[in-house]
């Protein structure tokens, strides 16, 4: 199946692929406990997007949580706070119908959130806050780009620090003709 192309997908689909694809880091192990995701969908059509494209982002948005999550158990280690006291490391996803044109997904974490001073450069080219190896700089300004310019959409950034983050994405259900603007 061709990603590369304009369809009609349902959006709930495309995240629950993400999902699974990433399921491996979802799990347990040894330095921290499960990290359970909350799925809240609504009724939604189908949305005309660039669904590898759409994947893509959602996939950098997620993958984003976990780290952010995982940055939490090392702090508790840290600190030698007991899982038994440790807050459930949790992501929710939840998708909106904002009104007949448009669809919101939005991905929260409850992890260490981002400081004001670094939220204003996480959509910046090269920008991260991972130590060398652990990450290019790149996922959140192209997925900026893909929502923003491929899709005529919004990317959202909203945290408080020591409470978690929330990234809102928005696109419409249809495009407009001749793509993007």
């Amino acid at each position: 199946m061709d990603e590369a192309e304009f369809k009609v997908v349902d959006i709930h689909e495309g995240i629950d692929n993400t999902l699974m694809i990433l399921q491996h880091r979802l799990k347990a192990r040894p330095d921290r406990p499960t990290i359970h995701v909350m799925r809240d969908y609504a009724d939604l059509p189908l949305v005309e997007c660039y669904p590898g494209q759409l994947n893509q982002v959602l996939m950098n948005v997620l993958a984003n949580a976990i780290d952010a999550l995982e940055a939490v158990s090392e702090k508790q280690a840290v600190e030698k706070q007991t899982v038994e006291v440790a807050p459930t490391l949790q992501i929710t996803i939840r998708t909106t119908l904002i009104d007949q044109q448009w669809v919101k997904i939005a991905v929260a974490d409850n992890g260490l959130g981002i400081p004001e001073s670094v939220k204003k450069q996480i959509f910046d080219p090269f920008f991260t806050t991972k130590p060398i190896g652990k990450g290019t700089g790149m996922g959140l300004s192209i997925s900026y780009q893909i929502i923003v310019e491929e899709h005529g959409g919004k990317l959202e950034c909203f945290s408080t620090v020591n409470q978690g983050t929330e990234f809102v994405i928005q696109i419409p259900v249809k495009q407009s003709t001749g793509g993007a603007s």
